[in-house]
């Protein structure tokens, strides 16, 4: 064995892929990963084989299809007020962990800072690491996950690069309000700060709130790079597609990177898409479909001993076990699969410091049965 020296000696296989794992050892309901249990729309799938009959099987262009990208532009300017040049100022990806990962190799350089808000996803840390930054997290503490934003201000120093936020967050569901606009606003104006922003979950919003991105405040949206998903929005996150949204000047940086780390993406799932959702009616109804189900969820979780935590936005539902049982949040996710046959995500694993607040999530992104199957062996608990 020849050794090597480990760019993330700290890091294991991630925490969905053991859960997943585990789920199927045990033949466990998975409430765990983030993922749909149901197919995406028939007429979907029928598009992207039609291109592929057409013969458009080759590379795309680095950026991605013309088409797809005009669309995304149409999209953003109807929702949120704002032009972002198709030519110069949208690039396609193999997902949102790819366009994130880019984003940050674009711009971070060893010794630089980044603030991000923890839980947070899992794919920041690690990746600024990686890349020889640091990261200063602020810890968001349930069950509201509120934030201080003169907290904030105290991990600024004079090499902080980058803010990472992510809304509608992933693990805890909840959306940034204009009252944390106004602080961000006013916590970078008059620096070079530059921030990510994360919002594959856009377009899942509850109780007829708005989500506020980046790209509808021009302070904002000037310093940013704004991350989507198309596999959130029609239900295909095995497609593994997304977009980065930027400033030509960024762009310009994040294409660098793009280029020599996949160059381009799957030409006729693009081109598929592009001719499906250029109706905006294929996505306007996502809110209204996932806020049935997470409604459903939460009043059967009603009936277990688990307390629910608030849920604003994304397909996540956390709960906290506190007033059950004392044990670390990981043991009871795994007691779950082993014990009631069901599947979670110690929130925990999205905390850098080690913690122990007791709340788990679970992915109500499934069928009514899976989901009545799951609460019904919770109940056990």
């Amino acid at each position: 064995m020849i050794p090597i020296q480990s760019k993330l000696p700290g890091i294991a296989t991630t925490i969905f892929t053991v859960m997943s794992k585990l789920a199927a050892a045990h033949k466990a309901i998975n409430l765990s990963q983030g993922f749909p249990d149901f197919d995406c729309d028939p007429e979907l799938v029928n598009r992207v084989t039609a291109a592929m009959k057409n013969g458009a099987n080759q590379y795309a262009p680095m950026a991605g299809t013309v088409e797809l990208r005009e669309v995304i532009t149409r999209k953003t300017e109807n929702l949120y007020g704002a032009i972002y040049h198709p030519e110069s100022e949208i690039t396609i990806t193999a997902g949102g962990s790819q366009a994130i990962f880019t984003a940050l190799a674009a711009v971070i350089n060893a010794g630089d800072e980044v603030i991000i808000f923890e839980p947070a996803y899992d794919s920041y840390a690690p990746t600024i690491k990686l890349l020889g930054g640091l990261v200063k997290s602020y810890e968001l503490i349930p069950p509201n996950y509120d934030i201080d934003w003169e907290l904030v201000k105290k991990l600024f120093s004079a090499r902080t690069k980058m803010i990472i936020l992510n809304s509608p967050q992933n693990p805890t569901g909840r959306m940034l309000t204009e009252s944390d606009i106004t602080a961000l606003t006013k916590l970078v104006k008059g620096t070079d700060v530059l921030i990510l922003s994360d919002e594959v979950y856009e377009h899942i919003v509850y109780d007829g709130q708005k989500h506020l991105s980046m790209a509808s405040y021009p302070e904002l949206k000037e310093r940013s790079f704004v991350v989507a998903s198309f596999g959130k929005l029609l239900h295909t996150t095995g497609w593994k597609l997304g977009y980065c949204m930027a400033p030509d000047y960024l762009m310009k940086e994040f294409r660098k990177v793009h280029q020599f780390n996949v160059f381009s993406v799957n030409t006729p799932m693009q081109l598929g898409i592009a001719n499906y959702i250029s109706d905006s009616s294929k996505y306007d109804d996502l809110s209204s479909f996932f806020q049935q189900k997470r409604d459903a969820f939460r009043g059967m979780l009603l009936e277990t001993k688990f307390k629910l935590l608030p849920c604003n936005g994304s397909y996540f539902q956390c709960v906290t076990y506190a007033d059950i049982a004392d044990t670390n949040d990981k043991e009871m996710a795994i007691k779950l699969v082993e014990d009631f046959g069901v599947a979670s995500i110690p929130v925990s694993a999205f905390y850098i410091r080690n913690t122990d607040y007791k709340v788990l999530r679970f992915c109500f992104a499934k069928k009514e049965s899976t989901l009545n199957e799951a609460v019904n062996r919770l109940m056990k608990l």
